[in-house]
C-alpha cells in the first residue's frame, strides 16, 4: 500500500512491486481547487490517471486508485476510484459524485505471463541508476 502523494513517484511503485506487490493500493484524496476546473480539471484528472495507470504497466502490476467524492473547503474531490491491470487497462471505474464499492477481478496468472512477456524487472539497466536516491544531480565541474 502507497498512500496518496505517493502515486506521483515512479520509484515508490517500483520499490513496492520488487518488493513481490501484485496490487499497489493507493488511498488518496485529490481533487479541484474552484479556480483551476473549469482550466485545468481535464488534465488534472488525466495525469492523475495516467501516471498510476503507467505505474501498472511498468511494474507488471495491477493498480488500486480509491479516491474520495464530495467536497471539504474549497477542495471538489473528483471520485473516480478505479483498477487497472498491468496492461494499464482500467477495469472497474467508480462514479464521480456517488458513495461506492467497487470490486475487480484479479488474474494472477495472468500477471505472471506479463512479467514473462514484458521482462522490465530484468531488464533494468541498474548500472546507470547510481544517482537516483539525489534529490538533484549537478553536472558542474
Amino acid at each position: 500500500m502507497l498512500i496518496c502523494w505517493d502515486q506521483w513517484y515512479p520509484e515508490a511503485a517500483r520499490l513496492t512491486a520488487m518488493q513481490g506487490a501484485n496490487v499497489i493500493f493507493y488511498p488518496t484524496a485529490i481533487g479541484w481547487l474552484p479556480e483551476e476546473k473549469p482550466t485545468l480539471g481535464a488534465a488534472q484528472h488525466t495525469a492523475w490517471e495516467t501516471v498510476q495507470r503507467g505505474h501498472a504497466v511498468a511494474n507488471g502490476c495491477y493498480i488500486a486508485a480509491a479516491n474520495r467524492i464530495g467536497t471539504e473547503g474549497e477542495t471538489e474531490f473528483w471520485g473516480q476510484s478505479f483498477v487497472a491491470n498491468p496492461y494499464g487497462e482500467v477495469v472497474g471505474r467508480a462514479p464521480e459524485n456517488e458513495e461506492a464499492i467497487l470490486t475487480a477481478e484479479i488474474d494472477l496468472e495472468k500477471l505472471e505471463e506479463f512479467r514473462r512477456i514484458w521482462p522490465f524487472f530484468r531488464d533494468r539497466r541498474i548500472d546507470s541508476y547510481g544517482q537516483i536516491g539525489e534529490r538533484w544531480i549537478d553536472d558542474a565541474p
